[in-house]
């Protein structure tokens, strides 16, 4: 199996799993930048291809590419992983996960997500300011859920760790 992993990465999370996963698999790695260049041959020799974004608002960053270039590549198997920010347990995650696929690429499209964390030092000055927006909308609520989201929210942190590759590997050996 020919595998070529592709990610964007704003603060590192994302690029720590890809790098990871190319440690596990082998195969090819690539910048988004790098893959947005090859040309449409450089593709076909792959047998599995993956894409890596981070999460942002109810969306992975750049998956309209990946959606795009997919729907010529239905004889691969193609995998979607996006890093967040919250940890696997919140419940969020279900209903993201669910809305993240166009629908006609469910069949042929797996998407898993894997927690990650937030890095403000490495963070542009837009995504900063959306999240220290949120965080503040957050703090005001009445709800305590989301007063403690917002604690957590307001710093970085890291709660990264490879065993989230797990599930991407076991769909990979299928």
């Amino acid at each position: 199996m020919k595998s070529l992993i592709i990610y964007t990465s704003q603060t590192g999370f994302t690029k720590r799993y890809a790098t990871w996963l190319h440690e596990e698999i082998g195969g090819e790695i690539l910048e988004l930048k790098s893959a947005k260049k090859q040309k449409k041959d450089y593709f076909a020799s792959f047998d599995t291809i993956i894409f890596g974004g981070w999460a942002k608002a109810s969306s992975v960053v750049n998956a309209k590419w990946f959606f795009k270039k997919s729907k010529s590549w239905h004889d691969k198997k193609l995998i979607l992983f996006c890093v967040g920010a919250s940890p696997m347990d919140n419940p969020d995650i279900v209903q993201f996960k669910e809305a993240v696929i166009p629908k006609e690429d469910k069949t042929f499209i797996k998407f898993f997500y894997c927690s990650g964390g937030l890095n403000y030092a490495k963070m542009g000055w837009s995504s900063k300011l959306l999240l220290k927006m949120f965080t503040t909308m957050l703090k005001r609520s009445k709800d305590e859920k989301n007063r403690k989201i917002a604690e957590m929210l307001s710093h970085s942190y890291d709660i990264s760790n490879k065993k989230y590759l797990d599930p991407i590997i076991e769909q990979l050996n299928k």
